[in-house]
């Protein structure tokens, strides 16, 4: 999600900052699905844990990402335009670990939107552990 980054952290602190905002938007997104289309729409849990993953991805960690594959892939053949584009980059030297973080914020906030609205999702998953 393109968002003004200035107040973010460095390294390990900016990378905790994004997974947190993704894990928000895991949650948020997931209440939604569940609101808006969720089981009126025929869908299973994991048909909305999944959407909602890749939408809480998308929305939290997109342009992390977006910057992350730019740099790998795209040729930058000038030290001028390199330049140029990492400065437009929030701490280009975490986007990795950010982009770690983003995806593992947005599955723990899918995960504990599924356990938070489902209706008994938590305490199907341990009863079906129990049983096991």
């Amino acid at each position: 999600m393109p968002y003004d980054r200035s107040w973010m952290g460095f390294g390990i602190i900016g990378a905790l900052e994004s997974g947190g905002i993704a894990l928000l938007v895991g949650i948020v997104v997931y209440a939604l699905l569940h609101a808006l289309v969720g089981k009126s729409g025929g869908w299973s849990d994991g048909k909305e844990l999944s959407i909602a993953f890749v939408l809480a991805v998308l929305i939290g960690g997109g342009q992390d990402m977006w910057d992350l594959l730019y740099f790998t892939m795209a040729p930058l053949q000038s030290l001028t335009l390199l330049q140029l584009k990492l400065a437009a980059v929030h701490d280009p030297d975490a986007i990795g670990l950010r982009v770690f973080f983003d995806i593992v914020g947005a599955l723990i906030g899918a995960c504990l939107g599924w356990a938070m609205f489902s209706s008994g999702g938590m305490k199907r998953l341990l009863a079906g552990l129990r049983s096991s």
